[in-house]
């Protein structure tokens, strides 16, 4: 066991782990509120995604293990989506959420299809596409439930802005799952500013899921202010860019069935440029005797009380290190570090590919 012992406070949950270098002898997880729903959630949430779905091999056994594990490290929001691994991560997820339904605030989204002549129903692939109708809301709901084994869903979201479908009809459907009882809180995806305030006003936004990390900053210049002036909670995936300011992959070893060998991140344009980045980045996180991705989260952490990542992971060991991110306190002098590293290499290239950055911030 990694977690020997926990206990249960009224303002949180103390973990004694492991030590080593990066693990301070005791965890105490800390807890930040979604939205202006009082709803109280792990400051780091769990990104379930890559245990079955884009990012190679999937290990059941591990991932199950990883769900358990976060239980017992107070980390209670898990993060999922009905196109990964074509419903099956919801099934994977619903193994360990059904027997502690009530230890989890879950989160899945709804929209992304593939048309009946095959593809991947991904961003931008092809053979893919987005439908925020509110016909297939109704489908794609009770496909959920049925999947995750539960009667309601925490905090539903649309996985993008459908370019189709008036904001205002697709997120009035989602509304009426509220009236219904199947879904708790509503909840937008790489939406605009715009479409944020569209949809608040048909009916109030627990939270935006978008891209952001260190190398993607974008919405802090119109979204991010919105959100702030509604109430509304940032919900970042990829909080270590796929894994890149980690400094612990080689771009050029990511198997051929990893998703990321499609973004220009990780093409031979920007590779070196990149990997210089990680190698500095990492040179900062050893001066706080921590490793570069518990950096990159507690930057992230360190940018809002309002803002609630989900670092992804399908391992035990590195939930373990995400975790202990939350006891990590930046200074003035470190965020200086941090952003002189950054922009002594900017050549960092897209987070996504022509095709799936057309569906981000309509």
């Amino acid at each position: 066991m990694i977690c020997k012992r926990f206990v249960r406070r009224n303002t949180g949950v103390y973990a004694v782990l492991k030590t080593s270098l990066y693990l301070p002898k005791y965890l105490f997880m800390k807890y930040r509120e979604l939205g202006k729903t009082a709803q109280k959630l792990s400051a780091i949430g769990l990104g379930c995604m890559g245990m079955n779905h884009g990012y190679g091999k999937a290990d059941d056994d591990e991932s199950i293990a990883t769900l358990n594990l976060s239980l017992e490290l107070g980390i209670n929001f898990w993060d999922t989506a009905d196109i990964y691994a074509n419903g099956k991560n919801e099934e994977l997820v619903a193994r360990v959420l059904r027997p502690n339904r009530d230890k989890v605030f879950i989160a899945t989204k709804f929209g992304f299809r593939q048309k009946e002549d095959g593809g991947k129903a991904m961003p931008g692939a092809p053979g893919s596409f987005f439908d925020g109708s509110p016909a297939y809301i109704k489908v794609a709901v009770e496909k959920s439930l049925k999947r995750l084994g539960i009667e309601t869903i925490d905090l539903y979201y649309a996985h993008r802005i459908d370019p189709n479908v008036p904001v205002e009809e697709m997120v009035g459907a989602m509304a009426r799952l509220v009236d219904e009882g199947k879904v708790r809180y509503l909840g937008l995806s790489e939406a605009s500013a715009a479409s944020i305030r569209r949809a608040y006003a048909v009916h109030p936004i627990a939270a935006l899921q978008s891209e952001y990390s260190l190398l993607t900053r974008d919405l802090e210049a119109g979204i991010l202010p919105v959100c702030r002036e509604l109430g509304v909670s940032l919900v970042p995936f990829s909080p270590l860019s796929r894994g890149l300011i980690t400094n612990t992959i080689k771009i050029d070893d990511i198997p051929g069935d990893d998703f990321r060998k499609t973004l220009p991140r990780f093409s031979d344009e920007n590779k070196d440029n990149n990997e210089k980045l990680a190698q500095a980045f990492a040179g900062i996180a050893e001066e706080k005797s921590c490793t570069a991705a518990q950096l990159a989260i507690a930057w992230v952490l360190a940018q809002g009380q309002d803002i609630i990542p989900i670092p992804g992971t399908k391992k035990t060991k590195y939930l373990r290190e995400n975790a202990a991110a939350v006891d990590i306190d930046l200074s003035a002098g470190d965020l200086l570090a941090i952003q002189t590293v950054i922009d002594q290499y900017p050549l960092t290239g897209s987070r996504y590919g022509e095709g799936a950055m057309k569906l981000v911030n309509n």
